[in-house]
């Protein structure tokens, strides 16, 4: 099964060549006018050099493989022309020249349990769900939520080095991609990939390591406009921060685990320092793909990355994406709107 969309890309087409290239002293971009099974038809376009907050269309598939709710299901990625990409390496990180729009990996929609996220260990990094003992994991409806309360994803390009202590936590990264939590009106579909802009992060301290919770809204959402900072969140969406505090420090205690912690006693950062601390991690990415940082079982292979020397042609990530296993053993998945109450003692101290 394959899905088309359409991203916003500020540096890369299709292809992953540079959609920003100089011809003759003059900057044009390439975009997309048609395409078939073989081949993509481009036309040139002068791009203005102004501080235009434009961004550029680039389309993307999905390909869902195996069964839903069983431990074979992927979703790889796909240019428009059927290129195989990894989510994490070759979609990126900025959506515009000003590198004030970003591109977010839609994991889990607003509302849904499945504890989806993208592989680290699989080649070209597909998104798949979480096991564990053998179980795919869901996330617990703590009273009074219902699975997850934003569209819950990550920012491609970005790595939280666990070899790294963050001065402003005390704690090393948690070896993932840093994640995001979109707070816009809009229930997105699993694998969108959505432009956003920054508003905030919240430092969750999860068993001794930082996992950043940056908080960002669709730029199409109505109210983005109005939507600078943090401070704009308890204006607009009041209740909302306090309530992701709350989901994230109970939502593990229905699995027999404690309370989660927060630096900062829980309090949101603004726009500027979650900007300062998605550049750190988009930083430490470019060591890992580079190999100047040792990224142990992370597969970095990629398609877009010329200069890597984990780089891949087309016909090796079809290869991957054509062999990835379908149906598998599905799962019950009957007992997953389940509510948790919890002790009083804990609603308490919320």
């Amino acid at each position: 099964m394959s899905r088309l969309f359409t991203l916003s890309s500020g540096y890369y087409n299709v292809f992953g060549r540079p959609a920003c290239f100089l011809e003759r002293g003059k900057l044009f971009s390439s975009s997309v006018v048609s395409f078939n099974h073989k081949t993509c038809i481009f036309q040139r376009q002068k791009l203005a050099t102004s501080n235009s907050k434009r961004t550029m269309a680039t389309s993307y598939q999905i390909i869902e493989k195996g069964a839903p709710n069983s431990t074979n299901y992927s979703i790889y990625y796909k240019t428009a022309c059927g290129k195989g990409i990894s989510p994490l390496h070759d979609i990126p990180l900025y959506a515009n020249e000003e590198k004030t729009v970003y591109n977010m990996v839609v994991e889990v929609p607003r509302w849904t349990n499945a504890k989806m996220e993208i592989s680290l260990k699989n080649p070209l990094n597909p998104i798949k769900q979480d096991v564990k003992k053998g179980k795919l994991r869901f996330v617990a409806n703590c009273f009074p939520h219902k699975g997850y309360i934003w569209n819950y994803g990550a920012f491609p390009q970005t790595w939280e080095n666990p070899d790294h202590i963050e001065p402003s936590t005390g704690c090393k990264g948690d070896n993932d991609p840093i994640d995001v939590l979109e707070i816009g009106y809009r229930v997105a579909k699993r694998g969108d990939v959505v432009q956003v802009k920054v508003l905030g992060t919240i430092a969750l301290i999860d068993e001794g390591e930082t996992d950043w919770k940056v908080i960002a809204i669709d730029v199409k959402d109505p109210l983005a406009e109005k939507m600078n900072d943090i401070g704009d969140v308890d204006k607009y969406f009041p209740g909302l921060l306090r309530a992701t505090v709350e989901w994230f420090k109970i939502y593990k205690i229905p699995d027999g685990k404690p309370e989660n912690q927060f630096a900062f006693n829980g309090d949101a950062k603004n726009a500027a320092f979650a900007i300062n601390v998605v550049s750190e991690t988009h930083k430490f990415w470019q060591g890992l793909i580079s190999q100047q940082l040792e990224g142990g079982s992370i597969s970095r292979l990629n398609t877009t990355v010329t200069d890597s020397p984990f780089h891949t042609n087309t016909e090796e990530a079809e290869k991957i994406i054509s062999e990835a296993p379908e149906g598998g053993e599905v799962e019950d998945v009957t007992d997953i709107g389940k509510i948790h109450f919890l002790p009083s003692n804990i609603y308490a101290k919320l």
